[in-house]
């Protein structure tokens, strides 16, 4: 019976984690690139309501998730353009697009659903058989999600392509010298540009799993996740496996506070637990995390 506990605690950790992983990683090839992108949180937002449309007017989880990947890729666009394109303030850029995702998501929600706070219920992804496996708690409806094996692929995916591929050291020059990345005859603004519209494409399939998860979208359901994800990917070192690492570490407190509820533990503390843990780990982390030397500032300088 311990044994089932556990391994139901661990699928839960592990649901929890997935669209701050997806996020993380997002943004971490963003920065690496040299963007910030604190934008992460509107990302999901969206993400999870393009899942809800592409759902509704389809029939089709997959397009919702199609369409989730495309709202993300666009709102990181917008991103792009604003920060790389007109040199904004990448900070104020990404506020906006945060503040401009909450009023929109309701918006939309009251005009097609009638409803600033719930949209109807939507096709969730289909599950694949997993055999006698799927009989255990848990296990069986997170590892037959096709999502999570998507998830595991793109970490993985995004590293091997940021530390294994032309593309990747490319990527990571302009986040560090891009001066000497435009001496050698790369396009920075274009770098740039596609490292900010990976992290959109990304960070918009972790707001898909918010909405296939509930097969429905709740107005404020990222629930500040894009931002935990940004400190997940600090705690991570702006590498995509230490990222989605640390994002288990999140999901782990996320999945404890929900066990602890009913225990003679004070409910609000549990509901602070995540923010705390990530608060300790954060301090304790951020003094020997360097990140990528051009992160944030802008080049003037024409591309060659």
């Amino acid at each position: 019976m311990s044994l089932l506990i556990a391994l139901a605690f661990f699928a839960q950790m592990v649901r929890i984690s997935i669209p701050y992983a997806l996020a993380a990683v997002g943004g971490t090839m963003s920065e690496r690139g040299g963007v910030i992108n604190i934008a992460l949180e509107g990302i999901l937002l969206l993400g999870a309501l393009g899942y809800v449309l592409g759902a509704y007017w389809t029939g089709s989880a997959w397009a919702g998730l199609a369409a989730a990947a495309a709202v993300g890729l666009v709102t990181a666009g917008v991103h792009a353009i604003v920060t790389v394109g007109y040199k904004a303030d990448q900070i104020t850029s990404s506020l906006g697009i945060n503040l401009v995702a909450f009023g929109l998501t309701r918006f939309v929600l009251k005009s097609i659903f009638g409803s600033s706070s719930n949209s109807a219920r939507v096709a969730g992804l289909p599950e694949w058989s997993l055999g006698g496996f799927g009989t255990v708690p848990g296990l069986g409806s997170l590892f037959g999600n096709p999502l999570v094996w998507i998830a595991v692929a793109l970490i993985a995916l995004a590293h091997v392509v940021l530390f294994r591929t032309p593309f990747g050291l490319r990527l990571r020059t302009v986040g560090e010298h891009p001066e000497t990345a435009a001496t050698l005859g790369l396009s920075v603004a274009r770098l740039r540009t596609w490292g900010v519209l990976l992290s959109g494409i990304l960070a918009g399939l972790g707001g898909a799993w918010l909405a296939a998860d509930q097969r429905s979208f709740t107005d404020g359901m990222s629930g500040g996740r894009g931002y935990i994800a940004l400190a997940a990917m600090i705690v991570g070192k702006w590498n995509p496996l230490g990222a989605a690492l640390a994002c288990l570490l999140f999901g782990f407190c996320e999945a404890l506070q929900i066990r602890l509820q009913g225990a003679a533990i004070p409910n609000e503390f549990l509901q602070m637990l995540p923010y705390v843990v990530t608060m300790i780990v954060l301090a304790g982390v951020i003094g020997r995390a360097r990140p990528p030397a051009a992160d944030g500032v802008p080049y003037h300088a024409e591309d060659r």
